[in-house]
């Protein structure tokens, strides 16, 4: 278990630990929709999405809890080349030469903070938490091509542009997959 906080004397403190997604799921794709911006109708498409992943026998899931309630959360499991995902970053990561970070790799699934908590450690905390505890040598994720935070964090945990302008079927804007050795990099304060 991890904690992590920020802010003044009104900021609740914020517990990292294991949950049980699936018994969750409607909470964090709360979480979701309001960090990423989604209507009902996705929302109902990526709860079936989180459900069939957290089939897999190696998938790790962490939740940021106040005493109010999830307020974050992060999943992924080992990359295996035949899941969805792969499929379609594969001809991308092959045409510059990274075909090979699919291979052993962690897989970032979903990665979310809700935005009244955002700033505050909390994603950071959540995703190193959960690739220390897996055997791969490294991690790979796929995040809106745009020069955003979360970016930005990916790149200060070590985390590099493996392919861009990544078109996933009825994404309305391309992904960059990104790739990092295991573990995440660490600020000076962690």
């Amino acid at each position: 278990m991890a904690a992590a906080s920020g802010g003044g004397p009104h900021t609740p403190s914020v517990r990292i630990a294991p949950i049980d997604l699936a018994a969750r799921v409607d909470e964090a794709l709360a979480v979701q929709a309001v960090a990423f911006g989604l209507g009902p109708d996705e929302i109902e498409v990526r709860r079936h999405i989180v459900l069939r992943h957290l089939d897999h026998p190696r998938a790790r899931a962490l939740g940021a809890m106040t005493p109010a309630g999830l307020v974050g959360f992060v999943y992924g499991m080992p990359n295996e080349r035949a899941h969805w995902w792969s499929t379609v970053v594969e001809p991308y990561l092959r045409a510059t030469g990274s075909a090979h970070w699919l291979d052993d790799s962690f897989v970032i699934t979903e990665l979310h903070v809700h935005p009244e908590f955002q700033n505050r450690g909390i994603g950071r905390t959540l995703i190193t938490t959960v690739t220390d505890a897996v055997d791969q040598p490294r991690s790979i994720l796929s995040a809106i091509d745009t020069e955003s935070p979360a970016r930005g964090l990916y790149r200060s945990l070590g985390y590099q542009d493996l392919a861009r302008q990544v078109l996933f079927p009825s994404a309305p804007k391309p992904y960059a997959v990104m790739g990092a050795p295991l573990p995440l990099l660490r600020r000076a304060r962690d």
